[in-house]
This record gives structure tokens, C-alpha cells and sequence, in this order.
């Protein structure tokens, strides 16, 4: 009995770091493509995809169709959470890698507005409404695996390496544009040296798929389905039993505005030659890799303490900072001062914003209930993400190349934001002792403190034993 039990004990803990090894492997990779877009909607679409008369108009377009793949989201976080509450996570996860990895690698054939006109930026925001439908379903997920696999006590800590992934996957794509951008000259660099980050997807989706498919379904859906519990309609169940939860998901997920002041508007104001500012590409692409490695280091950390002291405290510290800090990392980039920018960066980016980042992939799922935590999670987030991700054309918008003050009109948009983001995280339930079968039922009631710390000492105690 005693070696029955220390088995199923030794498999839990294995498929539970199989779970948060796939979550983030794959958030990784997935996000790689994901961002790589992103950078190069940044850096030079604006020259390949649109009119080159007017810089003003191709930067704000260029920036849209960032925004287009966000607008496909909500629609992705309907069709593929339905899948995951219904079909498993596992499953989801598999869809959103495939269609991931097929919509990036396309992006590196396309044919630029010279060689074919309108087509060209066209089949651009095809591509992209396709990739924002696949990213829907990924970190929503990713999560709900991870934290469905976790032990007690311990679902911060685990599912907070599905963001570490996401950074991990940021860095990748700056990683691969760095050595090209440095080493090419800018005609080689916009004519083929752009395609080869897209086309390189190809290697991502077969890492991805031989990770993904070793991993077990979670025992929290398994047993679900086997009871006969798995609705029919999880997304019904979510807007009637937790809309209220939504709601604050939705707010809650306007943080992302963080990551598009740092990585995408920061970008073409530092890069783009109509803002003046003169930062070359390659010295660019640095602040950001910068202040990922650092969050990638603290990320761990973050989920730790989430165990140990709850999950909103650090948010709405690091909700609140981060808005602070985006005046002095703008500021920096406008005085062309590259060490500060670096340093603003790792400070808003790598440290205060894991508050949040490093947290948001507990917290969200803790706030549902087994049979609709993918769909709730997923549709609530992509909403909130959907509506900040619209902001870099925004942000060119009502500071074009030419404006000044545009470290104080930005800066004042994304403090008003993370606040909102803030107060909203604070009126949340405080989940981090309730069990995984309680979370999401309105009167849950959370494990005593005293109990908590011994079982969560013990969870520890057996880990570092196993490990030993």
C-alpha cells in the first residue's frame, strides 16, 4: 500500500512538472512567433507593407494591424476555451501551436506593397487575425494545466513559468532579429534578412508538438468527464455563474498595456526616423531582451510569494509602479539617453510589472470553476488585451512624429490604465487557500492559514525529497 501510494505520489509530481515544462516550452515558442510580428511591425513594415509618402500614415497602419491580430482574439478565446473545457487542455494547446506555427511561417513568403500593391498589406492582417486566434487559447490554457496539475500550495509558484515562457519567447524573437539586424546591411536586412524569423516557425512547431504530446490530461477535467459534469455549453455557464469575475479579468488585463509602451510604441518612437530619436535598430532591440532576462530571473520569485502572502497585493503594487515607471522609461528614449532607457526598462519591464505578470496565471483560473475556467479565463483575458492592444495606433495617433510631450501624454494614459487595473484586481476574492475543487463556487471557503503553511511545508518537503 505504502508502494502504491509513493508511486501515485512520484506521478503526480512528475506530470506535474511535464505540465509546467510544456506550459512553458510552449507559451515559449508560441510567443516567439507571436512576437516576432510584433518587432517587425515595429521596425520595418512600415516601409515594406504601405505607401512610403506618408511616414505618418504607414507607422499607424503598420501599428494597426499589431492590433488586428488582438481583435481576432476574443472570437479565438470563444471557439478554442469552448474546446478546452470540453475537450481537455491538452487538446486546445495542440490547436493553438498548429495554427500558430502555420500563420507565422506564411508571413516569411509574403510579397511586399512594391511587388504586389494592396494585396500585400491584405494578406498581412489575414495572417495576423489568424495568429490572434490561435494565441487565445494558449496562456488561458497553459495556466489551467499547470495549476490543474500543481500541489497544493505551490499553483503560483508552478504557473507562473507559463509567463516565464511568454518572456523566454520575447527574448527568442529579439534574440533572432538581434544578430540580423547587426550583421546585415538595411537593404539585404528589408529585402530577405526580415523573413527568416518567420520561417524559422517551422523549427518551433516540431519542438513544440514533440513537448506537448507527452504531457497527461489534467486529473480536474479527467475526473469532470469521467462524472459527466463537462457541460455542454461552458461559455453559457461562465457569463451566467461568473460574469462578475469576467468582468474583472477584462479590467484586470488592461495591464498589457505595459508590454505595448515597452516593446511596441517604445520601439517605432526610439526607431522610426520621422520621431527623431535615432536609436538604431540593433541598440534598440537590446532594451527590451534586457528587461526580459531580468523578468524571466524574478518571475519565479513573484509566484513564490504569491503562495505565501496571496496573489492581489503584488498586483496592484506592481500594477501601480509599472504605470509610474512608463513616464521615466519614455522620458529616457526622448533624451536619447540609452543607458537610462535600459535601466527604466529593467526596472518597469524585468521587476515592478512581474507584480502582475508573474501572478495573472493563477489568479485568473482561481477565480473559476473547473468546467468553464479555460472558456472564462480565455474570453475575459483576450477582451482586456484586445482593447490595450488597439493603443499603439492610439499612442501615434495623439503623439505623431513632430509632437512634444509625448513621454507626458503617453505616460498619463498608462498610469490612468494600470489604476484601473489596480483597484480592480483589490476587489477580487483572495483564492490561494481554497482548494482546487472549491474554486469558482461563490462560497468557498479558504484553508486556515496555520493548516495552509503545514501543508504547503509538507508539498515543499516532499518536492525537495524526490529531488534529492
Amino acid at each position: 500500500m505504502e508502494t502504491t501510494t509513493s508511486a501515485a505520489g512520484h506521478e503526480r509530481r512528475s506530470q506535474a512538472r511535464k505540465a509546467t515544462a510544456s506550459g512553458w516550452i510552449g507559451s515559449a515558442l508560441e510567443y516567439y512567433d507571436f512576437f516576432i510580428y510584433a518587432q517587425a511591425a515595429a521596425l520595418i513594415f512600415p516601409q515594406l507593407f504601405f505607401p512610403s509618402g506618408n511616414p505618418k500614415i504607414a507607422i499607424v497602419a503598420s501599428l494597426a494591424t499589431y492590433g488586428v491580430g488582438y481583435v481576432a482574439r476574443p472570437i479565438g478565446a470563444v471557439v478554442l476555451g469552448h474546446w478546452g473545457d470540453t475537450h481537455g487542455r491538452k487538446n486546445v494547446l495542440l490547436v493553438c501551436m498548429f495554427l500558430m506555427g502555420f500563420s507565422t511561417m506564411a508571413v516569411g513568403f509574403l510579397p511586399t506593397y512594391h511587388s504586389v500593391g494592396l494585396l500585400a498589406p491584405t494578406l498581412l492582417v489575414v495572417l495576423r487575425l489568424i495568429q490572434g486566434f490561435a494565441v487565445a487559447g494558449e496562456i488561458s490554457g497553459a495556466s489551467s494545466m499547470i495549476l490543474e496539475h500543481a500541489p497544493f500550495g505551490r499553483r503560483g509558484y508552478y504557473a507562473s513559468f507559463t509567463l516565464q515562457g511568454v518572456q523566454a519567447g520575447q527574448i527568442l524573437a529579439a534574440a533572432v532579429f538581434l544578430p540580423l539586424a547587426y550583421f546585415m546591411d538595411e537593404s539585404s536586412f528589408n529585402s530577405w534578412g526580415w523573413r527568416i524569423p518567420f520561417l524559422l516557425s517551422a523549427v518551433v512547431l516540431i519542438a513544440g508538438y514533440i513537448i506537448r504530446r507527452e504531457v497527461h490530461e489534467t486529473p480536474a477535467f479527467t475526473k469532470e468527464d469521467a462524472s459527466g459534469n463537462v457541460p455542454r455549453s461552458p461559455i453559457v455557464d461562465a457569463f451566467r455563474y461568473n460574469w462578475r469575475d469576467m468582468v474583472r479579468v477584462i479590467l484586470c488585463s488592461l495591464m498589457n498595456v505595459i508590454p505595448v509602451v515597452a516593446t511596441i510604441f517604445g520601439a517605432a518612437y526610439a526607431v522610426q526616423a520621422s520621431y527623431g530619436i535615432g536609436f538604431s535598430k540593433s541598440v534598440y532591440l537590446w532594451i527590451p531582451v534586457i528587461g526580459n532576462i531580468v523578468a524571466v530571473l524574478v518571475i519565479p520569485y513573484v509566484g513564490n510569494l504569491s503562495d505565501r502572502i496571496g496573489r492581489r497585493l503584488p498586483i496592484v503594487v506592481g500594477a501601480l509602479g509599472a504605470g509610474l515607471l512608463s513616464f521615466g522609461y519614455l522620458y529616457a528614449i526622448s533624451i536619447r539617453n540609452v543607458p537610462l532607457a535600459i535601466v527604466m526598462s529593467v526596472l518597469m519591464w524585468g521587476i515592478i510589472y512581474q507584480g502582475y505578470n508573474a501572478i495573472f496565471p493563477s489568479f485568473y483560473p482561481e477565480l473559476f470553476p473547473t468546467r468553464s475556467r479555460v472558456s472564462a479565463m480565455a474570453i475575459g483575458q483576450n477582451i482586456g488585451t484586445t482593447i490595450t492592444a488597439l493603443l499603439p495606433a492610439l499612442f501615434a495617433y495623439v503623439a505623431p512624429p513632430g509632437s512634444t510631450n509625448v513621454p507626458l501624454i503617453i505616460g498619463t494614459i498608462t498610469f490612468a490604465i494600470t489604476i484601473v487595473a489596480a483597484v480592480t484586481a483589490w476587489t477580487a476574492r483572495e483564492n490561494y487557500r481554497v482548494k482546487l475543487s472549491d474554486l469558482g463556487e461563490p462560497n468557498a471557503v479558504p484553508i486556515d492559514k496555520a493548516s495552509y503553511d503545514r501543508m504547503r511545508a509538507e508539498t515543499m518537503a516532499e518536492t525537495k525529497k524526490a529531488l534529492a
